[in-house]
């Protein structure tokens, strides 16, 4: 396909049975772009407001809101045969299993695959679309109510370009990437996400994401670890984001503190209508914390001075091992995977090391790190 036969003009697709009718042609095609607009200030989980789909001719909007059954849309996403082409994907992916149930496959991640060809990590649509096809986008429909019907002229075409121009990007970057050797490291990382996403971290785990939670131990550790996992899972039962419905910062207190009754709580700054309805069950929790035999091992603490001299040394390899493959360094491996790397008592590799990035990354800076350790004992 070339840039002259794509038709970014947006059409509407709001019956089931013109949904079958497009899902049934595009069963046929080696891929499509896809994309959500999605609204999210007050809730946990996305609100799925639309999905777009460009053919590499057409650009589709699928009104997810006015068609009762998407089962021809959740067909075409499990269907293996079709490429999902789309752009730094996490979030859309989250949208569609909340709307469809399911995570489509195999994606190709244009973002990643950017990344992988020598451009900058992290790189936006826009940014993507600018410098590889001269092309500038509009911004003007970012923020725009996507739940909101009709949708206005200007939101309907900020959709369709956000799947116009998926296809051509695809095209480029999969020419790149098979002349350098990396579509299969592509595949990898996509699989990887699509991984992520069918299997989300369970609410047990959530406290290792605090703040200042390795300076917690024992009890204490425990208890950020029960009242994260239960703010967890009562968000997501109520369907309002994490800190609306308890703050990091009061798990945190409330951890350190151990409180024993609702005046120690308003103390700490839990007040009003989450003290009057959750006053009591966070009481409770803090108490079977106390008495838990078992508790959460502790998390690993800020590199010391040594090991920061480590990791200086591993980061400065990782530097000239990113400029010789023409990648950047986030995609090879990220700071805390380098920091747990120095961490680790009998350092190996793991995760996303153990891929492709094993013979890139990985044994290098594994090899130096135990030879840094070994100038240490001598």
């Amino acid at each position: 396909m070339t840039m002259i036969d794509m038709d970014a003009t947006p059409r509407w697709v709001d019956t089931k049975a013109q949904l079958a009718d497009l899902c049934d042609v595009w069963r046929h095609q080696r891929a499509v772009a896809l994309d959500t607009e999605f609204m999210r200030s007050r809730t946990f989980y996305p609100q799925p407001a639309l999905v777009q789909i460009g053919d590499g001719k057409h650009c589709y909007l699928i009104d997810n809101l006015a068609i009762d059954d998407l089962q021809p849309l959740r067909d075409l996403l499990l269907h293996t045969a079709v490429t999902k082409i789309m752009h730094s994907c996490s979030e859309d992916l989250e949208t569609l299993e909340r709307l469809l149930g399911v995570i489509p496959e195999p994606i190709f991640d244009t973002q990643i695959a950017a990344a992988m060809s020598g451009m900058q990590a992290s790189l936006g649509y826009a940014a993507a679309v600018r410098s590889l096809l001269n092309v500038e986008l509009p911004k003007s429909e970012t923020r725009s109510n996507w739940l909101q019907r009709p949708l206005s002229d200007a939101q309907k075409k900020y959709a369709a370009l956000d799947v116009a121009w998926l296809p051509v990007l695809y095209a480029v970057l999969s020419k790149r990437l098979r002349e350098r050797g990396r579509l299969e490291w592509l595949q990898e990382d996509c699989a990887a996400l699509v991984a992520a996403a069918r299997n989300p971290q369970p609410p047990e785990l959530y406290y290792q994401k605090v703040k200042g939670a390795w300076r917690l131990r024992g009890k204490q550790l425990a208890a950020l670890q029960d009242l994260c996992a239960w703010r967890e899972r009562e968000a997501r039962a109520l369907d309002i984001p994490r800190n609306h419905l308890l703050k990091e910062s009061l798990c945190m207190a409330m951890a350190q503190q151990m409180p024993r009754h609702k005046g120690a709580l308003s103390q700490l700054g839990l007040e009003g209508r989450v003290l009057r309805q959750h006053g009591d069950i966070l009481l409770q929790i803090t108490s079977r914390s106390i008495q838990r035999q078992e508790t959460p091992p502790c998390l690993p603490q800020p590199l010391n001075r040594q090991q920061g001299e480590i990791f200086k040394q591993l980061r400065r390899q990782l530097a000239a091992i990113a400029a010789r493959e023409a990648l950047p360094s986030e995609i090879l491996i990220r700071k805390k995977e380098l920091e747990a790397l120095v961490q680790a008592n009998s350092p190996e590799l793991r995760g996303r090391l153990r891929g492709w990035r094993a013979e890139i990354i990985g044994c290098p800076l594994l090899k130096l790190l135990r030879q840094l350790r070994e100038e240490e004992i001598q």
